[in-house]
């Protein structure tokens, strides 16, 4: 049987896939443990969802899972197409938990901003998030790390 491996938002590992073309590293000995392990799959679903990098800002609006950019444009399409593809990639690798980018319109997680591109912080999750969730995958945000070591080191390697 092949080992449980890990989700993880491209970014948060150096790969410049943000939407401004840079990325959120992180620097953590746990993720690099992982690395060197094998035991990461990275991944971006808003480029899995056919968007360009750079590409304008996203927000989720309020209580919906229809998502625009900054100047209106609604790409809903390409973030649930990413989504999915995600849920793709997860299951075929033996995911059993992902850690997502905090407050991403993708990858967020409990809370995101509200679609007003005012800074405006709402409880709710990103639509890649969500879909993980509902499909049984545990998600920590880059937040949540020490947390998420101690799921990985409870379920046994």
């Amino acid at each position: 049987m092949s080992k449980r491996k890990i989700l993880i938002s491209a970014c948060l590992i150096g790969e410049n896939v943000k939407y401004d073309g840079g990325n959120n590293a992180l620097h953590v000995t746990v993720l690099e443990q992982w690395r060197e392990e094998g035991l990461l799959v990275s991944f971006c679903p808003e480029v899995l969802g056919g968007l360009a990098v750079p590409r304008p800002a996203c927000e989720v609006l309020e209580g919906t899972n229809t998502v625009l950019c900054k100047s209106g444009e609604d790409v809903s399409v390409a973030f649930a197409k990413g989504a999915k593809e995600s849920l793709r990639i997860a299951k075929e690798e033996g995911v059993c938990m992902a850690i997502l980018k905090a407050r991403s319109p993708s990858c967020g997680k409990d809370i995101i901003y509200d679609g007003t591109f005012t800074s405006t912080r709402v409880n709710d999750s990103g639509i890649t998030c969500k879909l993980l969730q509902e499909s049984g995958i545990v998600v920590f945000s880059e937040e949540e790390i020490v947390l998420a070591e101690a799921f990985w080191r409870q379920k046994g390697e």
